[in-house]
């Protein structure tokens, strides 16, 4: 590994694995009773599953008893013999989400006793696949204001909290439809800060938040609704099931995987590497632009003062960005923010840098991110797509395809949100 390129997909790959479901949900197998009755295994989000996959091969032995359904994203899933997997749309919900939801929240946690055991398998991404709309409310309804938050700059803390209020599924409801059985929900995070009500919108949790915050986050993002949806919100309908007021409270809820522990994992790479890491933060939220803009600062000031880090080093962060998509691009926060870092850095001679959506699939485009190297201005200038022009589009993996730069990994079948690394190498001496 001695060339940058290699070093940085070294870390991404390690991050990857420390956040794959067939490392995780083994131990946590291992820590959990069978039950005296059924296991029934929903669950919805990119990692989904493959994490039941990881159930059906670990609890063998327990096959006849073990059923359910899962919700993943197009092309995300994997065979299972007593769990049924569907794909569904993913980032704007479609009828098979719709059609899947319902039936998970009608039949599949139906009649349970207290006996059976309900394992939740909550993932990033489901709260677009289990998008069963409230009543009143339309799929059409949901999918243009899915679409319109997407655009407009909306953190994924806002998006899942406006989310909640217009399901008939999610903030806790497919909870409550498991009584009285045991839930417990394992949860890969993919949202800053890992509050598991946020993680694919709860469905197995109770929701702290209103129908007023919702309904001040669409309108603060100038979101035009319905009258069905703006009387939803208004009237309190939408109202979801409160901390200290359900029997959701004595579930049983665990992360799994974090963006932390992909960190974690990476920085262990990079040491092995003889790279020095250092994490600057595992929730960094904010445009993508600006953050690469802060960023590259920090990364030149080590470059050329050794401050605050001394060089060899690598920065580490994760979190999830936005884009507030103006141009004809897809999008994509992870290019976007590699596009922006380039231009800042000036063709920093020093600076290397990789960012990428850990679920394999950043913004409209079914790639992971790209690599930037001290070249990259000058190139992108040669293949007629200057720095500027390409932010002014918001087509960053139009520029990283042209540049044979991009990140394909395919489906990574986990999702622990962004992953940046900014490599430093050793000044001249």
């Amino acid at each position: 590994m001695t060339t940058p390129r290699a070093q940085l997909t070294a870390l991404f790959e390690a991050a990857l694995a420390a956040a794959d479901p067939a490392r995780v949900i083994p131990p946590a197998l291992d820590a959990l009773a069978p039950p005296a009755g059924r296991i029934v295994v929903i669950g919805a989000g990119k990692a989904s599953a493959a994490m039941a996959q990881i159930i059906e091969q670990h609890w063998a032995d327990h096959a006849e008893r073990i059923s359910g359904l899962v919700v993943t994203r197009d092309g995300h899933a994997v065979p299972c013999r007593h769990i049924e997997i569907v794909e569904a749309a993913h980032p704007v919900p479609d009828a098979r989400g719709r059609d899947a939801a319902q039936r998970m929240l009608e039949e599949t946690v139906a009649n349970l006793s207290e006996d059976d055991l309900v394992l939740a398998l909550i993932s990033g991404g489901g709260s677009a696949l289990l998008a069963l709309p409230a009543p009143g409310i339309t799929l059409e309804d949901k999918q243009s204001i899915s679409r319109a938050l997407l655009k407009s700059g909306a953190t994924i803390g806002e998006i899942n909290t406006v989310r909640k209020h217009l399901s008939a599924i999610k903030g806790g409801r497919l909870g409550l439809a498991c009584r009285p059985a045991k839930l417990v929900t394992w949860l890969i995070s993919d949202v800053p800060g890992d509050d598991p009500s946020l993680i694919a919108s709860g469905p197995t949790l109770a929701d702290p938040g209103t129908c007023a915050n919702a309904l001040a986050i669409l309108e603060r993002h100038r979101i035009n609704l319905s009258d069905a949806v703006r009387h939803h919100l208004e009237s309190g309908a939408g109202e979801t099931p409160k901390p200290g007021q359900s029997r959701l409270d004595s579930a049983e809820v665990r992360l799994l995987a974090t963006p932390q522990m992909a960190l974690e994992a990476a920085a262990t790479c990079a040491e092995s590497m003889g790279l020095t890491a250092h994490i600057l933060s595992d929730a960094i939220e904010g445009e993508s632009r600006d953050v690469a803009f802060a960023l590259a600062a920090i990364a030149r000031q080590v470059a050329d003062r050794g401050q605050p880090f001394t060089a060899p080093c690598v920065l580490l962060s994760g979190g999830e960005t936005t884009v507030t998509v103006r141009g004809a691009g897809c999008g994509g926060r992870n290019v976007e923010f590699l596009t922006a870092l380039a231009h800042a850095l000036h063709e920093h001679p020093k600076i290397h840098a990789l960012a990428a959506d850990t679920d394999g699939v950043d913004g409209g485009a079914e790639l992971a991110g790209a690599i930037i190297d001290p070249t990259t201005p000058a190139r992108a200038l040669s293949a007629g797509r200057p720095l500027l022009r390409v932010l002014d589009d918001n087509d960053g993996h139009g520029l990283f395809q042209a540049l044979g730069d991009s990140l394909d990994t395919g489906p990574t079948l986990t999702n622990v949100n962004d992953f940046r690394a900014i490599l430093v190498t050793a000044p001249t001496p």
